[in-house]
Protein backbone atom coordinates (compact mmCIF):
# COMPACT_ATOMS: atom_id res chain seq x y z
CA UNK A 1 0.00 0.00 0.00
CA UNK A 2 3.01 2.55 0.62
CA UNK A 3 4.20 1.79 -2.77
CA UNK A 4 0.84 2.57 -4.25
CA UNK A 5 0.50 5.37 -2.15
CA UNK A 6 3.66 7.03 -3.40
CA UNK A 7 3.23 6.23 -6.78
CA UNK A 8 -0.21 7.99 -6.71
CA UNK A 9 1.62 11.35 -5.54
CA UNK A 10 3.73 11.00 -7.97
CA UNK A 11 0.66 10.79 -10.16
CA UNK A 12 -0.78 13.64 -8.65
CA UNK A 13 2.32 15.74 -8.87
CA UNK A 14 1.76 15.51 -12.51
CA UNK A 15 4.41 12.48 -13.74
CA UNK A 16 1.92 10.39 -15.69
CA UNK A 17 4.55 8.35 -17.22
CA UNK A 18 6.82 7.44 -14.89
CA UNK A 19 3.69 6.84 -12.56
CA UNK A 20 2.11 4.44 -14.88
CA UNK A 21 5.61 2.57 -15.30
CA UNK A 22 5.79 2.17 -11.73
CA UNK A 23 1.82 1.22 -11.31
CA UNK A 24 2.77 -0.99 -14.20
CA UNK A 25 5.09 -2.82 -12.59
CA UNK A 26 3.28 -2.82 -9.25
CA UNK A 27 0.66 -4.59 -10.79
CA UNK A 28 3.14 -7.42 -12.49
CA UNK A 29 4.32 -8.07 -8.48
CA UNK A 30 0.86 -7.66 -7.14
CA UNK A 31 -0.81 -9.97 -9.75
CA UNK A 32 -4.13 -11.43 -10.52
CA UNK A 33 -4.01 -13.51 -6.91
CA UNK A 34 -2.75 -10.62 -5.20
CA UNK A 35 -5.10 -8.71 -2.38
CA UNK A 36 -8.41 -7.62 -3.84
CA UNK A 37 -7.72 -3.98 -2.25
CA UNK A 38 -4.63 -3.49 -3.53
CA UNK A 39 -5.30 -4.77 -7.07
CA UNK A 40 -8.62 -2.44 -6.64
CA UNK A 41 -6.85 0.69 -5.55
CA UNK A 42 -3.94 0.24 -7.99
CA UNK A 43 -6.35 -0.29 -10.60
CA UNK A 44 -8.42 2.79 -9.93
CA UNK A 45 -5.10 4.90 -9.84
CA UNK A 46 -3.60 3.43 -12.68
CA UNK A 47 -7.21 4.50 -14.75
CA UNK A 48 -5.99 8.09 -13.42
CA UNK A 49 -2.77 8.13 -14.82
CA UNK A 50 -4.00 6.85 -18.88
CA UNK A 51 -4.15 9.15 -21.50
CA UNK A 52 -6.62 7.64 -23.35
CA UNK A 53 -10.48 7.05 -22.54
CA UNK A 54 -10.36 3.68 -23.66
CA UNK A 55 -7.62 2.40 -21.26
CA UNK A 56 -8.86 4.20 -18.85
CA UNK A 57 -11.94 2.59 -18.72
CA UNK A 58 -10.40 -0.74 -19.07
CA UNK A 59 -8.18 -0.47 -15.53
CA UNK A 60 -12.05 1.00 -14.08
CA UNK A 61 -13.48 -1.83 -14.92
CA UNK A 62 -10.14 -4.00 -13.67
CA UNK A 63 -10.63 -2.03 -10.07
CA UNK A 64 -14.38 -2.77 -10.10
CA UNK A 65 -13.69 -6.37 -10.49
CA UNK A 66 -11.06 -6.69 -8.13
CA UNK A 67 -13.81 -4.72 -5.35
CA UNK A 68 -16.61 -7.17 -6.82
CA UNK A 69 -17.99 -9.20 -3.46
CA UNK A 70 -15.26 -7.63 -0.97
CA UNK A 71 -17.40 -5.88 1.83
CA UNK A 72 -14.10 -4.28 3.06
CA UNK A 73 -14.29 -2.29 -0.27
CA UNK A 74 -17.85 -0.86 -0.05
CA UNK A 75 -17.16 2.56 0.62
CA UNK A 76 -15.03 2.57 -2.47
CA UNK A 77 -18.02 1.57 -4.47
CA UNK A 78 -19.63 4.98 -5.54
CA UNK A 79 -15.56 6.47 -6.62
CA UNK A 80 -15.44 3.30 -8.66
CA UNK A 81 -18.76 3.94 -10.84
CA UNK A 82 -18.31 7.38 -10.92
CA UNK A 83 -14.74 6.65 -12.49
CA UNK A 84 -16.76 4.19 -14.65
CA UNK A 85 -19.48 7.05 -15.57
CA UNK A 86 -17.11 9.25 -16.36
CA UNK A 87 -15.36 6.74 -18.82
CA UNK A 88 -18.66 6.09 -20.68
CA UNK A 89 -19.09 9.85 -21.06
CA UNK A 90 -15.73 10.06 -22.93
CA UNK A 91 -16.46 7.84 -24.91
CA UNK A 92 -19.80 8.68 -25.64
CA UNK A 93 -21.57 6.43 -24.21
CA UNK A 94 -24.21 8.31 -22.28
CA UNK A 95 -26.51 5.54 -21.27
CA UNK A 96 -23.90 3.56 -19.73
CA UNK A 97 -22.53 6.33 -18.06
CA UNK A 98 -26.27 7.33 -16.44
CA UNK A 99 -25.91 3.43 -15.74
CA UNK A 100 -22.84 3.58 -13.45
CA UNK A 101 -24.38 6.94 -12.23
CA UNK A 102 -27.37 5.69 -10.97
CA UNK A 103 -25.33 2.45 -9.12
CA UNK A 104 -22.96 5.23 -7.95
CA UNK A 105 -25.57 7.52 -6.35
CA UNK A 106 -26.98 3.76 -4.88
CA UNK A 107 -23.79 3.00 -3.11
CA UNK A 108 -23.58 5.96 -1.68
CA UNK A 109 -24.80 5.34 1.58
CA UNK A 110 -21.54 3.50 2.34
CA UNK A 111 -19.78 7.07 2.09
CA UNK A 112 -18.43 8.22 5.08
CA UNK A 113 -19.37 11.75 5.88
CA UNK A 114 -16.17 13.29 5.38
CA UNK A 115 -14.14 14.88 2.52
CA UNK A 116 -13.87 11.99 0.37
CA UNK A 117 -17.17 11.56 0.41
CA UNK A 118 -18.33 15.21 0.31
CA UNK A 119 -16.42 14.57 -2.95
CA UNK A 120 -17.43 11.95 -4.21
CA UNK A 121 -21.43 13.33 -3.93
CA UNK A 122 -20.20 16.51 -5.58
CA UNK A 123 -18.44 15.00 -8.37
CA UNK A 124 -21.68 12.78 -8.72
CA UNK A 125 -23.65 15.93 -9.07
CA UNK A 126 -21.80 17.44 -11.42
CA UNK A 127 -21.55 14.35 -13.79
CA UNK A 128 -25.55 13.76 -13.09
CA UNK A 129 -25.86 17.63 -14.21
CA UNK A 130 -23.25 17.07 -17.15
CA UNK A 131 -25.39 14.22 -18.70
CA UNK A 132 -28.50 16.16 -17.94
CA UNK A 133 -27.74 18.56 -20.63
CA UNK A 134 -26.52 16.49 -23.39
Amino acid sequence: MTRIGQTAMLLHAGDRQEARSRFGALWEEIGAQGEARHRCLLAHYMADAQDAARDELLWDLRALAAADGTDELRALYPSLHLGLAADYAKLGRPEAARSHLGRARAACEALADDSFGHGVREAIGRLEEQLAGE
